[in-house]
């Protein structure tokens, strides 16, 4: 079990929290919660031995093998499956062990050997590895390619992949789902409803945790606690135990006012002086109650848009794509104020193709796309948090749109968004993602757009501003359309849904908790084998045809693969450039009069690097769009 006792935790001179006392369980899952900066990463960090305590005692079994998702993404030339492989330690010794003893001609020890590897599921590793990485959304065959084919994101997806082929004690999770879109949250749910350790998990996606955890560890105002349930279970019960808080503080504070008025009344008088100090020293003794705060930091709301026009766009059998056969074929769609879109589809359906279409980023191959006069886009992609100016603070990004706009009305504004005092006025580069995700979307709603275009908002967002977020959404008085793995912010935004497969746009028949039913039922019927004319299909003829066909498919593939693997090392190279310059420019002296011709170097740097890396960036989702196109065309 994990063992926490009278423990206390600081990061540098910030008190995380102290005199925490809890018992975890063998078999338990806990879902980790608080604000951003309380402490709960610094808790996995002293879990897996990297901090220490300040005080108190934390004590865990010896023998229990942890694992945990690593952060970095090495750009690795072995195969994504034998990457995974490795997080199985004990097997890959015994993998390493047996070569010895066969190069050896160690009969006995090979004999050994090859038992324990059965013991530990060798023979069926690697079948294994190849469903997390499927599960994970990877295509078929996909396991083969080299780790530094993939993108930082899938990169991230296959030391998940990896964390989860360690048979595990103890595994902990720090925002597993950040990287992830709902087809693979829904696996990686299912697949943790399975895990039969110790699970702790740290996450901002509430349907998640429901469905995963059994308890919540809570971190607030300095201190940690434990409840058991969910995390709905956990916020009814924080919600009475703040409410009777909060009542407990008022009777006090009532308590504590008439304690002085009785002591000022009678302090001067001979025949009650004694009584009077006898109050206060009750006074002194009593403990105090601190008030509940309930409060979410984050205050904000669409306002009304200035034009709301009927209907904002239309789609008329359009078709999207970078080469024959489209991605979308025949999309048929009209947004009107009030819409509210949620999308569904299996990965790599067209998804993100379709929020681009509407967003004017991709013309239509045929049919038309005709918008209204006065319609205003709001576009959120993830790609938004890096065209950020890194040596501009908020207020300026701000004062960038209306310039017009007071000092005081800016800095009230971004309040609502967490950018207060000082936070307002700093440069956004050294900014978390966190951060940069809340400065967009304030930038988005400062905009009053008509038409909200969200791919994926809620990532790197805390339980509070997703929550925040959500509320908002539903005041908005334009149209919606939204990507997101995020099941609540779907629920309680979305009022219709509509489902992207095999290249069409349609109506989905159910609602969000039939989703993931759909979604293994397709791929059941994925996975099920075609049916064959007779034994003509295992001829030798047709094996050889079988075998020529795939030969001419990998030679046609293999320019379009070749492009991608170029402009991929290319990524990899422009992004450690921009990782430089970003810790250059986060350097506060260099922000002084002094060095105010090196910051307009580095900006003017940053500015050529920024608009190289965009370009670099479409030109390699348009390869990987064509080597997609392409693959599909020949199966």
């Amino acid at each position: 079990m994990l063992r926490f006792d009278r423990l206390s935790l600081r990061r540098g001179p910030q008190r995380l929290f102290a005199d925490a006392s809890l018992t975890i369980h063998p078999g338990q899952r806990v879902g980790v919660t608080g604000a951003n900066g309380c402490g709960k990463s610094s808790l996995f960090a002293l879990i897996l031995d990297q901090l220490h305590a300040d005080s108190g005692d934390f004590s865990r079994p010896r023998e229990w093998v942890i694992a945990h998702v690593a952060q970095e993404t090495p750009a690795d030339t072995r195969s994504a499956l034998e990457y995974t492989l490795d997080g199985d330690r004990e097997l890959r010794d015994i993998e390493a062990a047996l070569a010895e003893a066969e190069a050896a001609h160690q009969g006995e020890r090979v004999a050994e050997l090859h038992t324990r590897l059965d013991n530990v599921g060798g023979y069926s590793a690697r079948a294994r590895a190849a469903r997390l990485i499927h599960g994970l959304g990877f295509r078929p065959g996909e396991e083969s390619l080299p780790v530094n084919r993939f993108s930082g994101g899938w990169r991230m997806r296959l030391n998940l992949a990896r964390a989860l082929m360690c048979r595990s004690d103890l595994l902990l999770l720090d925002e597993p789902t950040n990287h992830l879109d709902l087809d693979a949250v829904i696996w990686l749910e299912q697949w943790l409803k399975g895990y039969p350790g110790t699970l702790l998990l740290i996450s901002h996606d509430r349907d998640f945790l429901d469905s995963v955890t059994s308890h919540i560890a809570h971190i607030e105002q300095g201190t940690m606690t434990l409840y058991s349930g969910n995390y709905s279970a956990f916020e009814h019960i924080r919600a009475e135990r703040l409410a009777n808080q909060q009542a407990a503080f008022e009777r006090q504070q009532r308590e504590v006012a008439h304690i002085h008025s009785y002591v000022e009344r009678f302090r001067a008088k001979a025949t009650k002086a004694r009584q009077a100090q006898s109050r206060l020293k009750a006074l002194e003794r009593m403990e105090r109650i601190a008030p509940a705060h309930v409060d979410s930091p984050f205050h904000f709301r669409f306002r009304p848009p200035r034009k709301n026009p009927h209907p904002l766009l239309r789609l008329e059998r359009a078709t999207v794509g970078y080469d024959a056969p489209p991605i979308l074929d025949g999309v048929t769609l009209a947004l009107s104020p009030g819409d509210r879109i949620g999308l569904l589809g299996p990965n790599g359906a067209g998804k993100s193709t379709l929020i681009k279409l509407l967003a004017g980023g991709l013309p239509p191959g045929t049919g038309s796309r005709e918008t209204a006069q006065d319609l205003n886009i709001g576009y959120f992609a993830q790609h938004q948090l890096d065209q950020l100016h890194p040596g501009h603070s908020a207020i300026e990004h701000l004062r960038q749109i209306d310039s017009a706009a007071s000092e005081q009305s800016l800095r009230d504004y971004l309040g609502g968004f967490g950018f207060t005092g000082e936070r307002a006025d700093s440069p956004v580069a050294p900014f978390s993602g966190g951060e940069k995700a809340r400065l967009v979307l304030a930038l988005l709603v400062y905009q009053r757009p008509n038409l909200l275009l969200l791919d994926e908002p809620t990532n790197h967002l805390d339980l509070e501003m997703r929550h925040a977020l959500s509320q908002a959404l539903q005041e908005f008085e334009g149209a919606m359309v939204v990507v997101s793995h995020d099941r609540h912010l779907l629920r309680t935004t979305s009022d219709r849904l509509l489902l992207i497969n095999g290249g069409a746009v349609d109506e989905f028949r159910g609602d969000l908790d039939d989703y993931p039913r759909w979604l293994a039922e397709n791929r059941a019927e994925a996975r099920a084998p075609q049916s064959d004319e007779g034994d003509k299909h295992h001829s030798a003829a047709a094996k050889r045809e079988r075998k020529r066909l795939e030969a001419q498919r990998r030679g046609q593939l293999q320019p379009l693969r070749q492009a991608v693997e170029r402009l991929d090392q290319k990524l990899e190279r422009l992004g450690q450039r921009r990782l430089e310059l970003e810790q250059a420019l986060a350097a506060p002296e260099l922000y002084e009069a002094a060095s105010k011709e090196r910051l307009k170097a580095l900006l003017g740097d940053k500015a050529e690097l920024d608009r190289a890396l965009e370009q670099t960036e479409t030109q390699w989702f348009d390869a990987c769009e064509a080597l997609e196109t392409a693959q599909q065309a020949l199966e």
